[in-house]
């Protein structure tokens, strides 16, 4: 059993730290402040690689495997775990099209998202409709020429208020799953409304309400199939879940690291405040709780670049480690004290952004249930 990474992965990771600790962390506050995306990050992030991890060389990406993509995503949360977002999506919904969309779709749509002139945005949760994802009701309606005008209202979407373009669920059929088809769209039009939400944390990465007045959808971008597409792209979030499980882990790992640092050098009761236990072994503990989710969520990635089913260790690291790095975050700011307390350190905006991910992209119960129905089997599950 070999727990190491190839020597090219682990070139390539310390080549996204450089570059991350250069050019992406000094900004990271400073998105919280304004809420906005530093204007020309996508098209840096694009630069390095980043935005076509997932697309295949011939058109213009990496053609990177999925362990390689949870290490660059790992360096870039060290230094700003909202920039991560456009990475991970562009990830996720390049992979959708690699595996679902036709040759001639792919050569459309992928270089664009490569070099990062598309900025994407999985168009999924509605209102009503969230974990319960089938169920959603966005409405795609026959234009009489073999199109669709799509009506409705998607909300919580992670870049809604910057993307481009989006993967967006539409339900063409009846009710269900085999009602619902995914199209690929351009988001820049004036039957798209746009209203930003007003979060906790993650400000810069624009999450956002969308209201669709009659976009046009053509043949042409259908992903998957009519009625087909949401069975077949839902099987994406097997993987991206381990991703966001390492985005997790990797900010509140910096946040220890911190920490850490500050323990050793912090002069209390006449020697380092890391002497004394109390301080120490929660920081000890939480450390063990990390690498052990960690673990869990390389896995999943590993079995995934494998062609096996990533299924239950990527759903057991999403239940898991966004709370685990929750926890950590919060351990972190304590242990800086009055310190931690000021938002003069990054320490408080960690702990804001990575509780985020302990809802978006499957709930603790959502993905528990999944990991309930693989081990039960769904005629013994919940």
């Amino acid at each position: 059993m070999d727990f190491s990474f190839t020597a090219e992965q682990q070139r390539y990771a310390d080549q996204i730290r450089e570059f991350a600790e250069e050019r992406v962390a000094p900004f990271y506050q400073e998105g919280d402040v304004t809420g906005e995306m530093r204007p020309g990050l996508p098209a840096e992030l694009a630069g390095q690689g980043l935005m076509g991890l997932r697309v295949p060389v011939e058109q213009g990406g990496l053609g990177a495997g999925c362990v390689t993509t949870g290490l660059a995503l790992e360096e870039l949360a060290r230094a700003d775990f909202n920039a991560c977002y456009g990475v991970l999506q562009a990830a996720l919904i390049a992979d959708v099209i690699v595996h679902n969309a036709t040759s001639e779709q792919r050569a459309r749509w992928l270089p664009a998202i490569a070099s990062g002139r598309a900025l994407v945005a999985l168009c999924l949760t509605e209102p009503e409709h969230g974990s319960d994802a089938a169920a959603i009701g966005l409405r795609a309606e026959p234009d009489g020429s073999g199109g669709w005008r799509l009506h409705g209202v998607k909300t919580s979407i992670m870049l809604g208020a910057y993307a481009t373009h989006g993967l967006v669920f539409a339900r063409t059929g009846g009710p269900g799953a085999r009602g619902v088809t995914a199209f690929y769209l351009g988001l820049d039009d004036a039957r798209v409304t746009r209203a930003r939400t007003r979060d906790l944390g993650g400000r810069a990465a624009g999450r956002a309400e969308l209201e669709f007045d009659g976009l046009p959808a053509s043949p042409g971008e259908v992903v998957g199939g009519e009625g087909l597409g949401f069975v077949q792209v839902m099987r994406g979030f097997d993987y991206s879940r381990a991703l966001i499980s390492l985005m997790c882990l990797a900010a509140a790992g910096v946040s220890l690291d911190e920490a850490n640092e500050h323990v050793r050098t912090r002069q209390a009761f006449g020697g380092p405040l890391g002497r004394f236990q109390g301080v120490a072994f929660p920081l000890a503990e939480h450390a063990g709780y990390l690498r052990a989710a960690r673990l869990l969520a390389y896995e999943a990635l590993w079995l995934k670049d494998q062609g096996r089913d990533p299924a239950v260790p990527a759903n057991m690291a999403k239940a898991w480690a966004p709370r685990a790095a929750v926890e950590a975050c919060h351990q972190a700011l304590l242990t800086f004290g009055q310190l931690g307390w000021s938002e003069s350190l990054p320490l408080a905006q960690r702990l804001r952004d990575v509780i985020g991910l302990e809802i978006g992209d499957g709930t603790a119960q959502v993905t528990r249930l999944v990991v309930a129905r693989r081990l039960l089997g769904r005629e013994h599950a919940p």
